[in-house]
């Protein structure tokens, strides 16, 4: 018998629970293993840009940090990219003169954009490529052109390693994406 998917999308991504951002562009794709989410990181990698921010959605488990991972590979930065849990922030330059990688675990963090000002994310982010694993309700007022990644997975008492990964563009800057995931 096949494990219930948890499907959080309408309690924590406002865009997927029938209210769409005007301008939205949604992509959902299927990954079958951590490796395969490391690639789709990858994949994203070519798409974004400095300025870009990446907002990620999942539960405890999801593939957040193993597609951070992908991103990072990607974009070819240094360091290995591990989840910033305990220190809520890393910064990884790039290697290739591309975006440095700053990695947000926001999880910790209770209050919204106030909170995250130490930071310094408003800085950051022109030059670099930030990812916010639990940013929901945080950093919106980052960028009105943002990446929403909500990662789905089956849950209970299974080994079931497929994810529903849904990318959520919102703003001008992400009209292409689904051509240039395709």
């Amino acid at each position: 018998m096949e494990a219930p998917h948890n499907s959080p999308a309408a309690e924590t991504v406002p865009e997927l629970a029938g209210t769409t951002a005007p301008g939205a562009v949604t992509v959902t794709l299927t990954v079958t293993s951590p490796e395969q989410m490391q690639d789709l990181g990858r994949r994203l990698a070519g798409v974004l840009a400095p300025g870009d921010l990446v907002m990620l959605t999942g539960e405890l488990g999801a593939g957040k940090t193993t597609l951070t991972r992908g991103l990072g590979e990607g974009l070819g930065v240094r360091g290995a990219v591990t989840s910033p849990t305990f220190v809520i922030a890393r910064v990884h330059p790039s290697l290739v003169q591309g975006p440095a990688l700053v990695h947000v675990d926001a999880y910790r963090l209770g209050g919204g954009l106030d909170e995250m000002e130490d930071l310094d994310l408003d800085v950051s982010l022109p030059e670099s490529v930030v990812v916010v694993e639990w940013g929901d309700g945080k950093v919106e007022e980052l960028s009105e052109d943002r990446l929403r990644v909500l990662i789905d997975r089956a849950t209970g008492d299974t080994d079931d390693e497929r994810r529903e990964v849904t990318l959520v563009g919102i703003g001008a800057r992400w009209a292409g994406l689904r051509e240039a995931l395709a």
